[in-house]
């Protein structure tokens, strides 16, 4: 499958899209083009503190509902947004922060030693898997749903890093969202809970409280719910 190998966490973005940045993503997308990002300036904007007040990140933790001892894996961490928080709950023993773009997972690594978080591991990712080095309890992508090409392969090869039980949570931006990538590369509900009908998923949770995005909550089907 082929993903737009720019950057996965690129849509992690905390602030309003302006007419240039917009139409740098619109570009991107459109033109598959390959751009590297530089983790340290790209972390200003996609750690801004006024990210929260949209993105909710310790409602979205808490509905989760983690238990404590099961593992995590932030696929598309870009800087640790999550990957930080979700390693701050004391639930998970491991928190796999897996992201393509190789600057970021080098800063992964810095943040979490500098941050005394031992549960964190970045992972170097591929456009094909998150080459998570054991299956998870939870994975998580949150804002690159939209950037992986072939998403029903790339689902199906996704099953077998989730334990039995296991949950994967999709956040990504709703059509109408002020910001996010251009609006041909957002997807209505219905056309999220279809791909992964077909790549092997069947809906367990859709949550509403976030207000630029969507919130699902999958199981590989057939598999015994937790």
């Amino acid at each position: 499958m082929r993903m737009k190998t720019y950057l996965l966490a690129l849509c992690l973005l905390v602030v309003p899209i302006g007419v240039g940045q917009a139409a740098e993503h619109g570009k991107s997308h459109a033109d598959h083009m390959e751009k590297h990002f530089d983790a340290e300036e790209s972390a200003p904007r996609f750690d801004d503190p006024a990210r929260d007040a949209w993105q909710l990140p310790d409602q979205v933790i808490a509905t989760l509902n983690l238990k404590r001892g099961q593992s995590v894996a932030d696929i598309g961490a870009g800087t640790g947004y999550f990957t930080v928080r979700l390693a701050k709950s004391n639930a998970s023993p491991k928190v796999y922060a897996a992201d393509i773009e190789p600057s970021m997972v080098a800063h992964l690594r810095e943040r979490a030693a500098k941050e005394g978080l031992a549960n964190v591991i970045a992972v170097q990712a591929s456009p094909d898997g998150p080459n998570l080095p054991e299956p998870v309890d939870l994975i998580l992508i949150v804002n690159t749903y939209h950037h992986i090409g072939d998403r029903e392969a790339y689902f199906r090869g996704l099953a077998k890093s989730i334990r039995p039980g296991g949950q994967v949570a999709i956040i990504d931006f709703k059509p109408d969202s002020p910001i996010g990538p251009p609006k041909e590369f957002r997807f209505p509900p219905e056309q999220i809970q279809s791909e992964m009908s077909k790549a092997g998923y069947k809906l367990t949770g859709r949550h509403h409280f976030l207000p630029r995005q969507e919130f699902f909550v999958f199981e590989v089907a057939g598999r015994p719910s937790q």
